[in-house]
């Protein structure tokens, strides 16, 4: 993939015709009817939103973030609220739509859904899948189905979820967001699959506010060529090796004092297991790890509990020795 990219650097090419191969190589592996290429996960979030509203009418696409005359409110889980640096209610609003949160954060039923895309001038329904969600999980078929009994087309935000991302098309969703530089291994980009119409309309955003948002020809290239070495190597043996990663990581840190450790599935169903850490002054632990050299980053999210989530997939054996001795360093 690295190779395909430096080939790339000093060539020219025609941008649309690149675009064109992306989205056949995406449907290919998502068994989408199309897909698209943006500069990362938080643009296709945007530029999806603003497909819903516009079209592929030039008209409406050069008026955003004006949605004067369109259909401009998009229907969000209020439990599906995430920030993964950003706020993805400002990555709604960008395009120039107005978020309406269903349910509280602790439950959203089908119903409450129900009773916002009942709601005038709804442009689509945005789901979340990821390990972040807040409350009791959705039913994503159920929800979907919902909107597309009243003509209002459905998106994923799968950021992280990639290796998912043929099953999250199943539930009937028209658009699927992931990210091209976590699992897949691609420069940083994102992918956008799902029907044909939809799929243009997104593309057709870079006649207007996705201008700032386009994908450079290196990170096409690379998505190219990261799903062709995706297609090419052996998943389960890649499984496995990585849950082994994990057990033994676990089972090493439960050496430590007073430190307890859990193999833990991501809940989403993605096909990857954390290590979860139960330990005394977690905030503080988390803290001395991200200051050392290196600095050691772990998930923070349940650090009011005491612990500490920690994923090991990109990291090969000197890295995972040099985690456990500073574990060590810290809390001994």
């Amino acid at each position: 993939m690295a190779e395909a990219v430096a080939q790339a650097l000093p060539e020219f090419f025609v941008m649309d015709e690149l675009g064109d191969r992306a989205s056949e190589a995406i449907a290919q592996m998502t068994g989408a009817q199309a897909g698209a290429v943006v500069h990362c996960t938080a643009a296709g979030l945007t530029l999806a939103v603003a497909a819903t509203m516009t079209g592929a009418d030039p008209r409406r696409i050069a008026a955003l973030p004006d949605a004067t005359d369109m259909h401009h409110r998009v229907v969000l889980p209020a439990s599906h609220v995430i920030d993964f640096g950003h706020s993805n209610l400002q990555g709604i609003r960008l395009a120039g739509a107005h978020v309406d949160l269903a349910g509280d954060e602790t439950r959203c039923s089908i119903a409450d859904l129900e009773e916002e895309l009942d709601g005038p001038d709804v442009c689509c329904l945005m789901l979340v899948s990821s390990r972040l969600t807040k409350g009791e999980p959705i039913d994503l078929v159920a929800a979907i189905r919902a909107a597309h009994r009243r003509g209002v087309p459905a998106i994923i935000d799968g950021a992280a979820q990639f290796p998912r991302i043929a099953d999250l098309l199943t539930t009937g969703a028209d658009l699927v967001l992931a990210s091209g530089q976590k699992y897949l291994g691609s420069p940083t980009a994102g992918l956008v699959a799902g029907s044909w119409p939809l799929v243009q309309a997104v593309r057709a955003q870079e006649k207007g506010i996705g201008r700032v948002m386009k994908p450079t020809k290196e990170a096409i290239i690379g998505v190219i060529a990261a799903l062709e070495e995706w297609q090419a190597f052996d998943r389960m043996k890649w499984e496995a090796d990585e849950l082994a990663k994990v057990v033994a990581f676990a089972a090493a840190a439960e050496r430590i004092p007073e430190v307890s450790a859990e193999v833990v599935r991501d809940p989403t169903g993605l096909q990857v297991s954390r290590v979860l850490l139960k330990v005394k002054d977690a905030k503080r632990v988390a803290t001395e790890l991200e200051a050392g050299t290196p600095p050691i980053y772990v998930m923070t999210e349940r650090v009011a509990d005491d612990e500490l989530m920690l994923e090991l997939i990109p990291l090969g054996g000197e890295e995972i020795d040099a985690i456990l001795a500073r574990l060590w360093s810290v809390l001994t």
